[in-house]
């Protein structure tokens, strides 16, 4: 097949761990053509959505592990799949990339995951479609709602719904001092949302990625383990990364929440799970396939590319 992938800067990929890297590396090894491009190659001309996309083939060197043939303006059509692997922030630029995709489906591209999909799923606000898994959780930009829950729930998290990585992340107590001006700095004075949740004591056991693939659940998990001093699982926070197979709970969450992911569009999926709560719902560049595989030996780049085989086959 012919694969195009949109990411970030090759020249920026932490080879040893980038998920979009496995992705490709499996693909290439069942003998699939590569194509690169970055957001900025997307274009609409002449009324057809198209990419600069360069032909990548791997060199056997670690340090220059690439090489990029020169680019050429090809119809996303043309192409057996494209893969928008864009890492966050969601912001207007990945938006318009999502409107630029969303035309190229209708002229016979297929997109992972789904441009609609990306945009219908907020990160954050996704998990109201299950509430029966989450922690008590409240999204608000008023402050007096805010204060009401921490009074209930005396121990909080309070986070951006457009955040990534642990960014702006505030564990607050009740009675804590500084609970005025972090509800003030995180919704710029009532004027941007904010989510709220119930603070989740078994972070301390890690902030689970659960992967869903195709609908299924990934028969392991990556615990992202906060390092001392922290209540951040985030890999990008510093935690540090366990696999483990899955609990009855996880896979109880994952096999629920499947079928309706997949039917929106998105063939993959990183649930975030602290203890028996789901907490987040990841579409826009899912990770953890690389730690997932080292540490257990399941090939997770392989049931990616068995899922996008499948997909395309039934076209």
């Amino acid at each position: 097949m012919k694969l195009a992938f949109i990411v970030d800067p090759l020249d920026d990929f932490k080879i040893y761990k980038d998920t979009t890297y496995a992705m490709m590396r499996e693909a290439a090894a069942r003998g699939h053509e590569l194509h690169a491009m970055q957001q900025e190659d997307l274009v609409w001309r002449k009324a057809r959505v198209a990419g600069h996309a360069s032909r990548l083939h791997f060199t056997g060197n670690k340090d220059a592990w690439y090489r990029l043939d020169a680019p050429r303006e090809t119809p996303l059509e043309d192409f057996d799949a494209v893969f928008m692997r864009k890492d966050p922030p969601f912001d207007m630029e990945y938006v318009y990339s999502t409107y630029l995709l969303e035309l190229a489906e209708a002229q016979g591209a297929r997109v992972f995951n789904r441009p609609r999909a990306i945009r219908d799923f907020n990160e954050k606000m996704a998990i109201a479609r299950f509430a029966q898994f989450t922690p008590p959780s409240l999204v608000t930009r008023r402050e007096d709602l805010i204060r009401e829950f921490l009074a209930e729930h005396r121990d909080v998290i309070l986070k951006p719904l457009d955040g990534m990585g642990g960014t702006s992340v505030f564990r607050v107590h009740e009675g804590d001092h500084n609970v005025n001006v972090i509800v003030e700095t995180l919704t710029h004075y009532g004027r941007r949302t904010i989510m709220a949740q119930r603070f989740i004591p078994e972070i301390r056991d890690g902030d689970k990625r659960v992967l869903l693939i195709g609908g299924q659940p990934v028969p392991y998990a990556l615990a992202r383990i906060p390092k001392p001093g922290e209540t951040r699982g985030n890999l990008a926070a510093g935690a540090s990364g366990v696999a483990r197979e899955l609990s009855g709970r996880d896979r109880e969450i994952a096999t629920t929440l499947g079928p309706p992911l997949l039917a929106a569009g998105l063939l993959l999926v990183g649930l975030d799970v602290i203890g028996d709560y789901l907490t987040e719902v990841n579409v826009t560049s899912p990770t953890c396939f690389q730690e997932i595989t080292e540490q257990t030996g399941f090939n997770v780049a392989g049931m990616f590319m068995d899922a996008v085989e499948t997909a395309c086959a039934g076209r």
